[in-house]
């Protein structure tokens, strides 16, 4: 059977697991939603190549994903003490949590990145169409890009909430 030691390496690699998942996933939407945004962006600058500012902004739309992925990779790690090259006890049940946590942050950006690269191809079509329109058709990727932060949100909570007594554990052998 698992020694204690053996069950918080377990607990911890579980949640580096999350940590992982969590940039990799959002990454991968990142680049899978730009792709969309600069298919369709690609088109429209070959007929009217004065648009590029205005398009460069509907590709870089998606990318931001990634970087939510990225800061919650960091607090998954800085949380579990990774970062600071610390041991921080992580028990099995709560590293499972964890990398729970970072599968449902990362399919979220995931899905919101490929999402928001298809309304960022839409809001590009308008803008080619209508350049005037530029104001409303930024509200369209901006509605999917809502979720993306509610999912980072949620994910800083879930992570706060289910470290606090790591956290706390950790504090208290400092004041020591």
């Amino acid at each position: 059977m698992f020694g204690g030691l053996e069950m918080v390496e377990l607990g911890r690699g579980l949640a580096y697991g999350g940590a992982g998942i969590a940039f990799g996933l959002a990454g991968c939407g990142s680049a899978w939603g730009i792709a969309i945004a600069s298919h369709q962006a690609g088109g429209v600058l070959r007929e009217k190549p004065d648009l590029f500012g205005r398009m460069l902004i509907f590709i870089g739309l998606p990318g931001t994903q990634g970087f939510y992925g990225f800061i919650m990779a960091f607090l998954l790690m800085a949380q579990t003490g990774l970062i600071r090259g610390e041991q921080i006890n992580v028990a099995p049940g709560t590293g499972l949590a964890l990398f729970f946590v970072g599968l449902g942050f990362g399919l979220a950006q995931l899905v919101s990145a490929i999402k928001q690269g298809e309304a960022s191809a839409a809001a590009i079509a308008l803008v080619a169409r209508r350049p005037e329109a530029m104001g409303r058709a930024i509200l369209f990727p901006a509605f999917v890009e809502t979720y993306a932060v509610v999912a980072l949100l949620a994910a800083i909570l879930l992570l706060n909430f289910l470290t606090k007594p790591a956290i706390l554990e950790y504090v208290t052998q400092l004041a020591k």
